[in-house]
């Protein structure tokens, strides 16, 4: 069932949606309390086909909805499809404050930072004044408490972020109107056996629950099969004795891989990995300035961490800074780097952004090495339609890809390994539900292709059925 306004009562409060409707990008919620008041929920940026009810695209950035209303913006969390339009929402004239937990206070600047330089302006004076007003607006919020937000219409919302464990810093959003309604907001969910961050837990219970589905018609490997692949895919793939490309977003993704890096480079030192390379000298390659950023901060934000992260920093180990670890930040040292990979013999694995290989350094690596054999990329993270990561998944080894214009041939081995995802997947997202101790009367399910928002709203409507319960499951029109 498709609807945009209006739950089954049809009286406030509602939602409207902006973006992540049709496709996975573009996240933007307005929880609509009356005529004169809203809460957005998230501001993202559109990527790959992804288009939003208004018209806006990858390539038509600004606000294409009314903001007239708004009395504050909430963020999920800081990952660029949630947060990106930020900038445009300002420059349409939004005036209301930001929130946001503490850790996310911390990486929105630095995200924002980039996308206004890439999106809008490098001018350094021009970069300055946007971040001077966004450091105005924050509002930084702990976790688990209600916060007033006071409407312009003399009325009164509240809003609690919960841990999402999506990445540093990820929420879900409960918001609730006159003490008693509820609409939860998920942004985007972690999988339950993630590192570094711990899982989310459900809510009490929702109203109305608007729910990603990234996922929602697959189950990722479990954290041990995963990495067993990954240790494997590793000495599979370095045997050429070229470099194994890992397209990675800058935050989450980038340092979970680390993580799990360190523990494989850890649990195998002082053993060889083939006659011609030791593990203990395997070089990782971390070719991302935002990334080096982010992971410096994820490291500031330790207590953060959930109870295994803690006690490996706790012995002795830096899960974020081992020694095989090398980081490249000029433009010129990254354009050596791709060059000494491409042309020496000398086994490397490389995380670079953008995740989707929409951009980003990670595409001079894949135009200098997609076409020799004896490299590899491999897939940790989902990839929209329309990217090029999403080209190179499907077409694989022996065919082809354009980047930048250029076609360019794909002789390298391509892998994917699912377990990586920061996303929830299909049960643990039935178990965010399940886990409620008041099960929502209505379900939006946002934020994922049309078969994976098909196949979870017929999971959902059988969940329950089985506990014998009615559910008005939408998901809602692009």
């Amino acid at each position: 069932m498709d609807r945009q306004d209006k739950g089954p009562s049809g009286a406030f409060p509602f939602v409207r949606h902006h973006g992540a409707v049709s496709g996975v990008t573009g996240s933007a919620h307005e929880w609509v309390v009356s005529d004169k008041a809203s809460v957005l929920i998230d501001c993202g940026l559109f990527q790959g086909r992804d288009t939003g009810p208004g018209g806006a695209s990858a390539g038509a950035l600004a606000i294409d909805f009314d903001i007239s209303r708004l009395q504050a913006l909430v963020l999920t969390h800081v990952h660029i499809d949630h947060v990106g339009r930020v900038p445009w929402l300002l420059a349409a004239g939004f005036q209301g404050p930001i929130y946001c937990s503490l850790p996310s206070a911390k990486l929105l600047p630095i995200v924002l930072e980039d996308a206004f330089r890439l999106g809008i302006s490098r001018q350094p004076d021009q970069v300055e004044r946007f971040l001077t007003v966004l450091e105005q607006r924050l509002v930084p919020l702990p976790y688990d408490h209600w916060h007033t937000i006071k409407c312009a219409d003399g009325s009164e919302a509240e809003i609690r972020l919960q841990r999402a464990g999506h990445i540093l810093g990820s929420a879900y959003v409960s918001c609730r109107y006159r003490g008693d309604h509820v609409t939860v907001f998920s942004g985007d969910l972690g999988a339950s056996h993630a590192p570094i961050l711990p899982p989310p837990t459900s809510p009490e219970g929702a109203d109305v629950l608007v729910i990603e589905s990234t996922y929602g018609d697959r189950q990722h490997e479990g954290r041990a099969i995963r990495r067993q692949r990954l240790e494997a895919m590793l000495v599979r793939a370095l045997a050429d004795q070229g470099t194994l490309l890992i397209p990675a977003f800058s935050i989450g993704r980038t340092q979970e891989l680390l993580y799990e890096l360190e523990e494989i480079i850890h649990e195998n030192r002082q053993r060889a990995m083939h006659p011609f390379l030791d593990w203990d000298e395997l070089p990782i390659v971390l070719d991302s300035p935002l990334a080096s950023r982010f992971t410096q901060v994820y490291r500031e934000l330790s207590p953060y961490w959930e109870d295994e992260a803690r006690e490996r920093l706790a012995d002795g180990r830096r899960p974020l800074a081992f020694d095989q670890l090398l980081t490249v930040d000029g433009h010129d040292a990254h354009m050596r780097m791709v060059h000494h990979l491409a042309e020496s013999a000398r086994p490397a694995v490389v995380i670079a952004a953008s995740g989707m290989c929409a951009g980003g350094r990670i595409v001079n690596y894949l135009k200098a090495m997609l076409g020799d054999q004896r490299h590899n990329v491999l897939f940790v993270g989902y990839q929209a339609a329309g990217t090029p990561g999403r080209q190179i998944q499907r077409v694989g080894q022996g065919g082809r890809v354009r980047l930048e214009g250029e076609g360019v041939a794909i002789r390298a081995g391509v892998d994917t390994i699912s377990g990586y995802s920061a996303h929830a997947d299909q049960q643990d997202l039935l178990d965010f539900v399940s886990g409620m101790g008041r099960w929502p009367g209505e379900l939006r399910i946002v934020h994922g292709d049309e078969s994976a928002k098909r196949v979870l709203a017929e999971k959902m409507g059988s969940l329950y059925l089985r506990r014998g319960l009615a559910v008005d499951l939408l998901t809602p029109a692009g």
